[in-house]
């Protein structure tokens, strides 16, 4: 318990502030604060749609910062046989909507079309394409964008 003392709209936006926490087996807890990016437009005028492709960019970011440098984010897809995509981009469509581009193991373009409701998200590990000198890493260049918009 603390003692700061805070006005009715201090509380009411301390309520309203996204929060992101986690805990991991071989790390410390982490409750980093979340990007001016995310946090400048209050979550309650974001559709779902945005605010989910938001949270995933996090997400993906944050998983690439633990991969070395043979490879790259992907992901996989379950109850299907569709296999993984390698995310080469995201995106959303209001309200509802976001979508993943990218490519499968066998460099085939594919495109995954998610209403937020069903969004499940796996993110998986896959190594870089031999033609690549550097791996992709998808979620800087998505945290750039959304720092720019």
């Amino acid at each position: 318990m603390d003692n700061d003392i805070s006005t009715t709209a201090e509380v009411y936006e301390a309520d309203a502030m996204p929060r992101r926490f986690e805990v991991h087996a071989e790390e410390q807890a982490s409750d980093a604060p979340l990007p001016d990016a995310v946090t400048r437009k209050p979550v309650q005028s974001k559709s779902p749609a945005e605010w989910a492709y938001e949270r995933l960019i996090l997400y993906i970011q944050a998983f690439e910062e633990k991969l070395d440098n043979e490879h790259q984010v992907a992901m996989g897809f379950a109850g299907s046989d569709a296999g993984v995509l390698r995310i080469e981009g995201m995106g959303y469509f209001d309200p509802d909507i976001v979508t993943f581009y990218g490519a499968d193991e066998t460099g085939a373009k594919m495109q995954l079309i998610q209403h937020v409701t069903q969004l499940s998200v796996v993110l998986r590990a896959l190594p870089k394409r031999p033609a690549d000198a550097e791996p992709r890493r998808i979620g800087f260049r998505l945290a750039r964008a959304l720092d720019a918009a």
